[in-house]
């Protein structure tokens, strides 16, 4: 497999654990918080945070045009939580101001499945994985209301779809980077690296 060069933006959540998981599939990580980091990297790692905080700091950063630009250049990424909601079509109940990129055909609702404290963990069916079951924690999780016919369900918890693929995009509503479990990381990677390959050839 390709060797990528995985970032992880670098302005709120789960940073370091996005890190180490890459890194323990042996794959380059490294934080992305300019357009300078931004342009480095082969694939991005949109994590968890606070989706709102995290639209405001793409501009903050002067990020925001610059992802926009190698989003259109079908940069592979990974979001989970927040990120999955920045890279939505449409936030139900966002901010007038909030980013929604569209990269990935779902409309969500932010802390969909409860507050902090209405946390909890659930073993999942993702199907690309296996019948292995995958240990999805749930932190004030966004939930996916509607996926479009571009955005093919590979997990589902009760009627409603927990982790979409959309090309080289998977988008997720819950954390992966806070297990063990280096499955749905792996599977980003391989992902990324067959998508880089056809759009190099």
């Amino acid at each position: 497999m390709t060797i990528l060069r995985v970032g992880v933006l670098a302005l709120q959540g789960d940073v370091q654990e996005h890190l180490l998981a890459v890194r323990g599939c042996g794959a380059e990580a490294s934080t992305v918080r300019t357009p300078d980091e931004l342009e480095r990297v082969d694939a991005l790692i949109l994590p968890g945070g606070e989706s709102t905080t995290m639209s405001r700091l793409l501009q903050v950063f002067d990020l925001e045009m610059p992802l926009r630009d190698r989003l259109a250049g079908g940069m592979p990424t990974l979001s989970t939580c927040a990120g999955l909601i920045l890279l939505s079509r449409e936030v139900l109940d966002g901010r007038p101001d909030q980013i929604a990129l569209g990269i990935l055909d779902v409309s969500v609702r932010r802390n969909g499945y409860g507050r902090q404290v209405e946390s909890f963990e659930a073993d999942i069916a993702i199907a690309p994985l296996g019948v292995a079951p995958f240990r999805a924690v749930f932190i004030r999780a966004p939930l996916i209301e509607e996926a479009g016919p571009d955005a093919e369900v590979i997990a589902s918890f009760g009627d409603n779809p927990v982790a979409v693929a959309q090309g080289p995009h998977i988008g997720l509503c819950f954390h992966p980077e806070m297990t063990d479990d280096l499955r749905v990381h792996q599977l980003f990677l391989e992902r990324a690296a067959a998508a880089l390959e056809v759009s190099a050839a």
